[in-house]
């Protein structure tokens, strides 16, 4: 990409019955966000115009038809859809669960091409979106059937970021889950995202413990020690700067989280609790591992919310942020070691 050239941003819409349309009007009606990149929203100009009606927001938008159409310095629209769509905001209903999955297939189809640069995906409802063609828990498992790449879910503020060994699958499941197979490839993604999209030449990670008190020497369960703590070992053999495994309840409130680079929970809540806990409406859910670059806001579809004109955008705006940011550094990362293959094939030659 020529280093002036603006970053093509995609948009999911998620459930137009939620706050997602809302939050992405919301950030874009600041006039300075099209400095950062040419943002294309899937969805349909009706639907967007019923929406900015809804909330009395006045923001101009260039409706296309094909995503090479975008405009620099608009808020582009690629129309999906051209019927008539009538809100129900604040309830679920299987249209908006249908027309989401629409717009994320579309938008992924894109970022597959390459015809945009990162995908920023507005909250989705994981039940009403179900269907033949999504039959996934989540964003994250949908992308990584169509990507390139292992995922690793990573929720993120400023230097906080907190990876998930296991991710949307029910509480029962997660010991029998969590493999020394597993702890390793989740360390090899983490890491690798550390040092290619943030520029961390060596970073250092924490990995917290399964049981209360990382299992008390196999008095509250014998997974810490027996399958946890050995893996740990293993990788720190292999060079890498990970320790662990840490009692995940004075992890966060002692302020350990701070000496490292990111951190790994073993499931969802012990990851996701004290994350949202510490940073809730400014963080950014980032899908590390794949081949494309996509983030989301740290929040969910917010139904109450829908219509009111309450909804919070920060973490909206810093999920667009990020997207821009990782993908300018792993391209500067792709420069520097491709720069660095030539330089030694060159010398090889001599």
């Amino acid at each position: 990409m020529d280093k002036f050239e603006k970053i093509k941003l995609g948009i999911s819409i998620g459930d137009f019955n939620g706050i997602g349309i809302e939050i992405i009007l919301k950030a874009f009606s600041d006039k300075r966000m099209l400095d950062f990149c040419t943002p294309i929203i899937f969805g349909s100009t009706k639907l967007i115009t019923n929406y900015k009606k809804n909330l009395n927001i006045n923001i101009p938008f260039n409706g296309i038809k094909q995503v090479d159409r975008a405009i620099n310095g608009k808020v582009n629209i690629l129309n999906l859809w051209k019927e008539d769509i009538d809100l129900e905001l604040g309830e679920p209903t299987e249209l908006s669960g249908k027309l989401a999955f629409e717009s994320l297939e579309a938008a992924t189809n894109e970022l597959t091409k390459g015809t945009i640069d990162v995908l920023v995906t507005a909250p989705i409802n994981k039940d009403n979106i179900q269907s033949e063609d999504f039959k996934f828990p989540g964003h994250t498992e949908y992308l990584e059937s169509k990507l390139d790449g292992e995922t690793l879910m990573i929720l993120m503020a400023d230097t906080l970021r907190i990876g998930l060994i296991t991710g949307h699958i029910p509480i029962a499941k997660v010991s029998e889950t969590i493999t020394p197979e597993l702890i390793k490839k989740k360390v090899e993604i983490l890491y690798k995202t550390l040092v290619q999209d943030f520029a961390i030449s060596k970073p250092k990670i924490a990995i917290l413990g399964l049981n209360p008190h990382c299992g008390d020497h196999g008095v509250i369960g014998k997974e810490d020690d027996a399958v946890i703590r050995p893996t740990i070992n293993e990788i720190q053999n292999e060079g890498k700067l990970v320790y662990g495994p840490y009692a995940a309840d004075s992890f966060f409130g002692s302020s350990n989280y701070k000496n490292f680079d990111a951190i790994l929970a073993m499931y969802h809540d012990q990851g996701l609790a004290p994350f949202k806990t510490l940073s809730f409406g400014e963080g950014v859910n980032y899908t590390a591992g794949l081949s494309k670059i996509r983030t989301s806001p740290d929040h969910g579809t917010a139904y109450e919310l829908a219509g009111k004109g309450l909804a919070n955008i920060n973490s909206f705006k810093e999920a667009i942020f990020t997207a821009i940011k990782v993908f300018k550094t792993r391209e500067e990362y792709k420069s520097l070691t491709e720069n660095t293959l030539k330089s030694n094939q060159r010398k090889e030659k001599l």
